[in-house]
Order: C-alpha cells, then sequence, then structure tokens
C-alpha cells in the first residue's frame, strides 16, 4: 500500500476547509459520529484503546475523545499536514489521549485494540489495496472487536448507479454548491474515487475476516457498516 495522500489532502487550501466539507457533502454527516460512537461503545471497555483509520482532519478524533474520557485512541493518517490540522483541533486537553502516526493501515501499532474505525475513507483506496487495507485493520482487533466503517457506496445495477450520483450532485447543490460547481464535483468524484457497490463493500469485509457485518447507515450515495473482528 504505496499510493500518495489523495490531493483533497496536500492542499493548503483543502487542508484549511476540510472540517466543513463532510457537513456539506455528506447526506447525514451529523448523525454519523454519534452513531459510531455508540456501536462502538457497545463493546469497547471504558478504558479501552480504538484504533482510528483515515484519522486526518480530527473530526471523529475530537468526537470520541470528548465523549470516552477514558479511551486511548490510536490514528494513522497519510497526510501530515491533515494530521497536524487534526492535532490542533485535538486541542491541549485531549491531545494527550491520542497518539498520532503518519502513514497507512500498516504504519499504526499491532494492537490489539478494542475497536476501530475508517470513516470517509475506503473510497480513497484503489480496488488493490481494498481488501488488504481490510485485513490490516482486521488482524489489529481483538476478537470480537467492533469495525464501523462509512464511505461512498452505490448500487450498479440497471443505471441506479446514474440516478444516484445525480442525486449526490443535486444534494450538494441544495446544500449551497453552486449546480455547475456540484456538476463538476459529482464528475471529479467518479472519475477519481474508487466506488464499489454495497454488495461488494460487504464482500470485502466478510473476506478479510470480519462477521456480523450490519448496515448501519445510508445516505444517498453513501454507506456504513458495523462490523466484528
Amino acid at each position: 500500500m504505496t499510493n500518495a495522500p489523495h490531493e483533497a489532502f496536500s492542499s493548503a487550501d483543502a487542508v484549511a476547509q476540510y472540517a466543513q466539507g463532510p457537513k456539506r457533502n455528506v447526506p447525514g454527516f451529523g448523525g454519523l459520529l454519534p452513531m459510531t460512537r455508540i456501536l462502538l461503545a457497545e463493546h469497547v471497555p471504558r478504558d479501552g484503546r480504538v484504533l482510528v483509520v483515515g484519522a486526518g482532519g480530527g473530526l471523529e478524533l475530537e468526537d470520541l475523545a470528548l465523549a470516552n474520557p477514558e479511551w486511548q485512541i490510536a490514528g494513522v493518517d497519510p497526510s501530515a499536514p491533515m494530521l497536524e490540522l487534526a492535532a490542533r483541533r485535538l486541542g491541549p486537553a485531549l491531545r494527550p489521549r491520542v497518539a498520532l502516526h503518519e502513514g497507512y493501515v500498516q504504519d499504526a501499532p499491532a494492537g490489539p485494540f478494542d475497536g476501530a474505525t475508517c470513516l470517509l475513507t475506503f473510497h480513497f483506496v484503489p480496488l488493490e489495496q481494498r481488501l488488504p487495507t481490510a485485513r490490516e485493520i482486521h488482524r489489529r482487533l481483538k476478537p470480537g472487536a467492533p469495525f464501523v466503517t462509512a464511505h461512498f457506496s452505490v448500487e450498479d445495477g440497471e443505471g441506479q448507479r446514474e440516478v444516484w450520483m445525480n442525486r449526490y450532485a443535486a444534494f450538494l447543490a441544495a446544500s449551497g454548491t453552486d449546480p455547475l460547481q456540484a456538476a463538476a464535483t459529482r464528475e471529479k468524484v467518479e472519475q477519481e474515487l474508487t466506488i464499489l457497490s454495497p454488495s461488494q463493500d460487504e464482500a470485502i469485509l466478510r473476506e478479510a475476516g470480519f462477521s456480523d457485518v450490519q448496515l448501519f447507515y445510508a445516505g444517498f450515495t453513501f454507506r456504513g457498516w458495523v462490523a466484528r473482528a
């Protein structure tokens, strides 16, 4: 897994505006973080260890750390600027409980962790690296530990992808993006991201060793699952 950080997380302007992106571009993002921590807390002990894959920016790190003051969290991300942004978001109060690691999941501590997350990240991982990435996460988890993931995932049959991607562009426009820019963003997403179907995403999780794979979140072109290691 040697792919470089996506350009969206390399430019200074993109990094500076990152925090607003998920709230504006991901339907239901306001509920995704609370749902994620609820699902983790069902099995992660009060003093547990949690791995966050794709931790740059710090939105997820901050949410988990605030809600669970005794959790120790390890975050890994290939973008140094995004990790710097995460460190600033955490601030002096939360930063001591969060270890930040620059790199990919294979560069993260071996664990074993009591739970893990990978939110809005897998669609940046090339197809040939999706299964190896999922396996690297799995092998860092204790048996039965929860894993929560959410990313672009779109039905692929009988023209459904076209319909749903049109709806994604319409959602961007409804959120305040200029319609022409929304259409351009939709095209860029389709060209540059690896977007699988929900059945393909679930199959990868199972092949990586996860069981009890359950859908818990669906927002237009995004899906989220919780599974057990």
